[in-house]
């Protein structure tokens, strides 16, 4: 990866054109799916975070592109295709996950997040603006 790359669309800049569209796609997926998530870069990766919390990253290697991120419980048989891990799911271009699997996900891990984080995320909605 390029060093100089520190922003998530000079990183999908960076990528060779099918890769960069398909991290490209995977995100307005994820956006869409939690809309009150940001987006940030960290550890050279392309993230996105809820509540000031790390949500998912996105990244790419020479032969695949990837979500990474603790995996909800609940997706081994629709994710029994792709390659994975307790914390990555590995899928080409030609291959991507599946748009329904990846807001299921997504809405699924804004919920383990929400949960861990609850009496924080409700300090933080009940603090009033300084004047």
């Amino acid at each position: 990866m390029n060093p100089k790359v520190n922003n998530t669309d000079d990183y999908l800049e960076s990528l060779p054109p099918d890769q960069g569209a398909a991290l490209q796609k995977l995100r307005k997926q994820i956006l869409a799916a939690a809309p009150d998530c940001e987006e940030y870069f960290g550890y050279g990766l392309p993230g996105f975070k809820l509540h000031g919390h790390p949500l998912l990253y996105i990244g790419a290697a020479k032969s695949h592109c990837a979500l990474y991120g603790m995996m909800p419980k609940g997706f081994d048989e629709v994710l029994k295709d792709f390659r994975r891990s307790k914390g990555t799911i590995q899928f080409t271009p030609k291959k991507p996950i599946p748009a329904a699997v990846v807001k299921a996900i997504v809405k699924e891990k804004v919920v383990e997040l929400e949960m861990r984080w609850a009496a924080e995320i409700a300090k933080r909605k009940t603090k009033k603006p300084a004047k």
